[in-house]
């Protein structure tokens, strides 16, 4: 059962999210949670307690902060992870983002499709820096790290 089973955001820091913010937030969860892929690696100092898992995304300290726990909310683990490998790609994916949906209001789909494939370009290669990062923490498909990437955005940019 390696897969993540609820997934929590704490955004106890952070300003009240735009009802934008909040959708794709939702979105993210709920899609992370129809279908996912997210797996501990074996560790020589102790054995990993199988999933499936809780997760719980922080900023902490202006790092990226997973909490791990078991189905029993036992602890598991936690890492951080600097968010310094985001910024650009966050920071771009946010700018294309607000292009597309000013590009929905008033410019023609031939337009709006281009300006969505680079969207989708973006999020792809922030899913890649994602997945770097998580090298020899936790294994996570493609489709996870997309989703996931979606949740960090949200609290890369504070709400």
């Amino acid at each position: 059962m390696s897969k993540l089973i609820d997934v929590q955001i704490d955004d106890s820091a952070l300003p009240a999210p735009t009802p934008e913010i909040e959708q794709e937030r939702r979105v993210a969860i709920f899609d992370l949670l129809e279908e996912n892929s997210f797996a501990l690696p074996d560790r020589t100092d102790a054995a990993v307690p199988p999933g499936p898992y809780r997760l719980l995304l922080a900023i902490r300290e202006k790092r990226l902060v997973f909490v791990i726990r078991q189905e029993d909310e036992d602890l598991v683990g936690e890492f951080h992870l600097s968010l310094g490998p985001f910024r650009q790609v966050v920071k771009d994916y946010f700018q294309i983002c607000e292009s597309y949906f000013e590009a929905v209001k008033k410019l023609p789909p031939s337009k709006i499709e281009a300006i969505d494939m680079a969207r989708r370009g973006i999020h792809n290669e922030g899913a890649r820096v994602l997945q770097e990062r998580l090298e020899g923490k936790a294994e996570v498909d493609y489709d996870t790290a997309r989703r996931l990437f979606t949740l960090i955005c949200v609290l890369h940019f504070g709400g």
